[in-house]
């Protein structure tokens, strides 16, 4: 088995379920705006299993921000918030679990705020966009991330096999 068509087809595989996923709650009206609960968030926590995750991830933010019709701010910035999280996370794999949610949620908190002022002419103030965005990455990332690393962690070496 090749290395690098393992790896892609992995990363497609997590970015095509991060678009699944985006869209399901775009029709439930969950995926943008101030309040967010993105069910696609929770595979945040899958670069803690791989690093294949980490381009996944963001390939399936970017694409869902595009199909979902976001504004060009969103689909670049709010893209690079998953990215960022994402590499965090794979950087703490070797800790505990449990910090796994904190570089997602914490990208979210800090630029999808900007993206719903700048770029939608959001009125709200900045904090309180960063706390209707927090409490949708807490529901998405640490609570939902969290259950799936559960759920993931007797299988990984199924899963996410290596080469």
């Amino acid at each position: 088995m090749n290395k690098k068509v393992l790896f892609i087809t992995q990363s497609a595989v997590i970015a095509a379920v991060y678009v699944v996923l985006t869209y399901i709650c775009n029709m439930l009206g969950l995926a943008n705006g101030v309040i967010q609960v993105r069910f696609s968030e929770a595979l945040t926590i899958l670069p803690f299993f791989t690093p294949t995750a980490i381009p996944g991830l963001f390939v399936g933010c970017l694409l869902s921000n595009v199909l979902t019709g976001c504004a060009i701010w969103d689909i670049i910035f709010g893209s690079l918030a998953t990215l960022i999280g994402a590499v965090f996370t794979y950087l703490l794999r070797k800790r505990s679990p449990f910090l796994a949610p904190i570089p997602p949620i914490l990208a979210n908190v800090l630029i999808v705020p900007f993206v719903l002022m700048y770029a939608y002419g959001v009125p709200d103030a900045w904090w309180f966009l960063a706390v209707t965005i927090g409490a949708g990455e807490v529901i998405s990332c640490g609570i939902l991330g969290m259950l799936l690393y559960f759920a993931l962690k007797p299988y990984k070496k199924y899963i996410f096999k290596t080469v």
